[in-house]
C-alpha cells in the first residue's frame, strides 16, 4: 500500500488528433500544440510524486517529469503572453543564471499542482494573442518575430520535451507509447 494521497496524482486527459482537413494555419497549429500539451500531461498522469520527481539520467541530474512540465509552463508564459501578447506579467523563470532552477522541485510541486499550473497557462496563451494573424508581429518591444514563429516554436519545444517525458515515464513505471 502506498502513502501517496490520490489527490497528489494527476489524472489523464482525453486527447484527439487534429482535424485532417486543415484549412486554417493557426487553428491547425493550435490543435497540434494542444495534442502535444495533453500528451505531456498524460505522461505524468498516474505517477506518484516520487515517480514524477525521479531523476534517472546521470548526465542530467536535475531532469525530472515535473520539472519538464514546469519548464513548459514557463515557456508558454514567456513566448505567448509576454513576447507575442506583450502582457506585463511576471515571467516564471526562477533564476535566469540557473538553467536547472525549474527542475529543482519544492514540496508543493506535486503532480496535480504542476499539471494544474501548466493547464492554467493554456487559456492565457490563447487570450494573449487572440485576434492576431499568423503574420502579425509580436507585441513585445525589441522582438522581431511573428505569431507564426511563436506558435511553431512552441510546437517544436513542446514536442521535444514530450520526447523527454516519454523516456522519463518509461523509467518511472515502464509505460511506453504515445
Amino acid at each position: 500500500m502506498t502513502n501517496t494521497r490520490s489527490s497528489e496524482i494527476a489524472e489523464a486527459v482525453d486527447r484527439s488528433w487534429p482535424r485532417e482537413r486543415a484549412d486554417d494555419e493557426l487553428r491547425l497549429g493550435w490543435e497540434f500544440l494542444n495534442f502535444l500539451r495533453i500528451t505531456a500531461v498524460n505522461k505524468v498522469a498516474g505517477l506518484t510524486r516520487e515517480q514524477a520527481a525521479a531523476t534517472p539520467f546521470p548526465a542530467s541530474p536535475h531532469m525530472n517529469a515535473l520539472g519538464v512540465l514546469k519548464h513548459l509552463t514557463a515557456v508558454e508564459r514567456w513566448w505567448f503572453s509576454i513576447v507575442a501578447g506583450g502582457l506585463d506579467i511576471p515571467d516564471l523563470w526562477l533564476d535566469a543564471d540557473d538553467h536547472d532552477a525549474l527542475f529543482k522541485l519544492r514540496d508543493e510541486d506535486t503532480p496535480t499542482a504542476v499539471v494544474a499550473a501548466y493547464r492554467a497557462e493554456w487559456p492565457r496563451s490563447q487570450e494573449a494573442i487572440a485576434g492576431m494573424a499568423a503574420s502579425d508581429r509580436v507585441r513585445r518591444a525589441g522582438e522581431d518575430k511573428t505569431v507564426r514563429w511563436i506558435l511553431t516554436h512552441l510546437i517544436q519545444e513542446t514536442a521535444r520535451h514530450v520526447g523527454h517525458l516519454d523516456v522519463l515515464r518509461e523509467f518511472a513505471d515502464g509505460q511506453v507509447g504515445e
